[in-house]
């Protein structure tokens, strides 16, 4: 019994520098990696932007995996016919087909090592909790916002992204490095177990459930009026309560977290991507989640290890 092979992504964004560097030393010398077994196949997932140290070229291409962008010819931008590219190469139904696709990033929020889901496919529960249970990564679960789709990890059977912070656009950080590495090898250990029918979940997964986002106040010309508040900036992952600071400005005034805002209750929400640099131009200052732990399915593990076992060597 075979395993499937697995598509490992650096450089989604190409001013993110910390997974491709790692994997240009996994390349020279591949022993620094421990892949449990599996064929990884490591990619620049833009590598224009990535010689030009910018986020995108023409359109951000981790939001140009949507199908109808894809299916649309008269959609020429550089980064959709990247988003094609991958696909006809290490897609499902590609030249040299993945199962599963892990997309490595990093973020100026201090997020830490954490993982990233879009939706609630069995596989990708599996695949985040064996890793929860190996590094103790908190999951923050994106679902049901129209305003940013197309993710990459869509496209295949099964993947996630592993998201580590913080650190500035463009810079290289052995700790960012060091801990993107340990997620790396957490979900290789998870899809080798697998892989073998040996792999055991917790008896929960720990999620941060996607609410709704918010964006500084500004101007009618989108000029900000006010800063993210000191109390909040660097408090990924802590609870944000009604009346707690949210937004300051020089003078002293400012504004406090109103959850009618986004008509969530009154219970605390749980902030992620803070004041995160690329969020700027998508309006988003921060993303508000509610807090929930799931009891593991057996169904997630049967979901995983069908797509990981394959009918015979690679």
């Amino acid at each position: 019994m075979g395993q499937a092979r697995v598509l490992v992504v650096a450089a989604t964004h190409g001013n993110e520098r910390n997974a491709p560097w790692l994997m240009e030393q996994w390349r020279r010398q591949p022993q620094l990696l421990d892949r449990a077994g599996l064929d990884l196949q490591l990619e620049i997932g833009n590598p224009e932007a990535f010689v030009a140290n910018r986020r995108y070229i023409e359109r951000d291409l981790n939001r140009s995996f949507a199908a109808e962008l894809l299916a649309d010819s008269s959609r020429t931008e550089l980064e959709i016919q990247r988003a094609r590219t991958l696909l006809a190469a290490f897609g499902p139904e590609g030249r040299q087909p993945c199962t599963v696709a892990l997309d490595l990033h990093s973020t100026t929020s201090a997020m830490g090592n954490s993982l990233v889901l879009y939706g609630r496919r069995p596989a990708d529960l599996a695949l985040a909790a064996g890793m929860q249970a190996r590094l103790g990564l908190p999951v923050y679960l994106h679902e049901a916002d129209a305003a940013q789709t197309g993710f990459l990890v869509e496209r295949w059977p099964a993947g996630l992204v592993v998201e580590v912070g913080p650190v500035p656009q463009g810079l290289v950080s052995a700790t960012i490095c060091r801990q993107t590495q340990l997620a790396l090898e957490a979900a290789c250990d998870t899809l080798a177990a697998a892989a073998a029918g040996r792999l055991r979940l917790p008896q929960g997964l720990q999620v941060h459930l996607h609410q709704g986002s918010l964006d500084l106040p500004r101007l009618t010309d989108g000029t900000p009026l006010a800063a993210l508040h000191p109390q909040r900036q660097h408090r990924d992952w802590l609870p944000l309560q009604p009346g707690d600071p949210l937004f300051w400005q020089l003078d002293g005034a400012g504004e406090r977290y109103r959850p009618e805002v986004l008509e969530l209750g009154s219970e605390a929400r749980w902030p992620v991507f803070i004041n995160e640099a690329a969020y700027g131009e998508k309006g988003i200052a921060l993303s508000l989640c509610r807090r929930e732990r799931w009891s593991c399915d057996r169904s997630w593990v049967e979901a995983l290890g069908s797509l990981v076992q394959t009918a015979g060597p690679l």
